[in-house]
């Protein structure tokens, strides 16, 4: 089934047998380990068949894991180099200096994009579940801002990321939030078109005025 997402031109997104457009961002809601494996690594491995750039940032117990977990999903590929495989764990790509900022997290994402332009330019995808949210890290409740803000970083790009959440761990509050900055929902196997999504625009001059600026 395919759900057009953006002008973009289509690809397969592993799983659930959906296909969409680049330039996506979804958040993924799942509530068991095998619902998030399905969404993770069958969006990776199929990304691995097509010699894309794929990032990916699972919870840190799953992170010795996920490498195997992709493969045994694409048993004829061999194991994708450094420069094709980019596994992080939480610390390092969120709050690597110790605290969180959306600015910091747009700038990783465009270096990992100028890079990958540099190199002559690959499709991305991008995976990461959301788990260390849940910790008392310094600037985290500014995360809605920059789920919001990535909106805007990946419209136009052949890039999509999928934002993974535990709907048994984060509250419902949470969740309700999750949903204002995601413009297309995966759950129950399914994938909608959310109807809670707010624009950047919309979302920041409410919620967060503050990062406003980094939107010009």
């Amino acid at each position: 089934m395919h759900l057009k997402t953006s002008d973009l031109l289509g690809m397969d997104l592993g799983f659930g047998g959906y296909t969409c457009n680049w330039g996506t961002h979804f958040c993924g809601l799942y509530e068991t380990e095998t619902e998030r494996d399905e969404i993770m690594y069958g969006f990776l491995a199929r990304g691995h068949r097509e010699e894309e750039l794929l990032v990916c940032c699972p919870d840190d117990q799953c992170h010795d894991h996920a490498l195997d977990s992709v493969l045994k999903l694409c048993p004829e590929c061999s194991s994708p180099d450094l420069d094709s495989f980019r596994l992080f764990h939480s610390r390092d790509l969120y709050h690597p200096q110790g605290f969180f900022s959306p600015q910091e997290m747009l700038k990783a994402h465009d270096d990992i994009w100028d890079e990958n332009l540099s190199k002559g330019g690959r499709n991305v995808r991008g995976t990461a579940e959301m788990g260390w949210a849940l910790e008392k890290i310094p600037g985290v409740e500014h995360l809605m801002a920059y789920e919001s803000l990535l909106n805007t970083f990946i419209w136009g790009k052949n890039w999509i990321s999928i934002c993974l959440y535990d709907v048994n761990r984060f509250p419902g509050s949470t969740i309700m939030k999750v949903l204002q900055v995601h413009p297309f929902v995966i759950t129950g196997g399914g994938i909608f078109e959310n109807p809670y999504f707010m624009t950047p625009e919309k979302w920041l001059a409410k919620y967060a005025p503050e990062f406003l600026h980094v939107l010009k």
